[in-house]
């Protein structure tokens, strides 16, 4: 064979060489660069899966402290309801004033919803059961405005202010008011007191509020782990 043939072989082979040597790389590119996206999202997956698996264990061990609780919460709402006087020295049974059991009294102290004309009937019952003449009884009923204010997850108590007032009563009978006020089932607290009149001639003006809260909304919700 002369040189010029050798040498076009060569060149032949070189190149076949070179091809070859190009696709060995491109597939090994291939493979590598494959590798590692695919342990790139096993990772991924895997840390995700750790996730999920951390929130279920806090979501169960809540759910057992929980059960315990309520538990707990049974026994002691039980010890609470039966008392045979109750939290503001009644009677748990019968009828009358400052009556009932320890749950009625706590729902009737703080309603969960706004009602203005009941809350000037148990004024009007507390006046006339101590016998008191009654000048007037007023405030503003708030009803349309408090409508939005419904249940929800973290209540609060809302103000509920009024007025009254009594004539031709004595001074120690507006001391006795004041008690009995003190001592209702629904928390009244007093702004402010005006007297007028002689001791056993007197008219009491008395601006004051009380509460109602809204319902406790209580849901089961769901979380995204991401």
């Amino acid at each position: 064979m002369s040189a010029g043939g050798e040498t076009i072989s060569k060149r032949v082979a070189i190149t076949k060489a070179n091809a070859r040597m190009v696709a060995i790389v491109a597939v090994a590119s291939f493979v590598t660069i494959f590798c590692l996206i695919a342990s790139k999202t096993v990772f991924s997956q895997n840390q995700y899966q750790v996730r999920v698996t951390d929130a279920k264990q806090k979501a169960y061990t809540q759910l057992q402290k929980n059960v315990a609780a309520f538990s707990n919460l049974s026994n002691t709402y039980s010890d609470f309801v039966n008392q045979s006087t109750n939290i503001i020295g009644g009677s748990s049974s019968g009828s009358g004033n400052n009556t009932g059991d320890n749950a009625t009294i706590i729902l009737d102290a703080l309603p969960d919803n706004y009602d203005f004309p009941a809350l000037t009937s148990s004024i009007e019952k507390i006046l006339t059961d101590r016998g008191f003449q009654i000048a007037s009884i007023s405030g503003t009923d708030d009803q349309l405005n408090q409508q939005s204010n419904t249940s929800s997850a973290a209540p609060q108590p809302v103000s509920i202010p009024f007025s009254f007032s009594v004539d031709h009563a004595s001074y120690t009978s507006i001391g006795q008011l004041i008690s009995a006020l003190q001592q209702s089932i629904r928390p009244i607290q007093i702004d402010t007191l005006t007297l007028s009149g002689g001791a056993s001639d007197m008219t009491a003006t008395v601006s004051a509020h009380t509460y109602y809260q809204p319902a406790l909304n209580l849901t089961i919700s769901k979380k995204v782990v991401k």
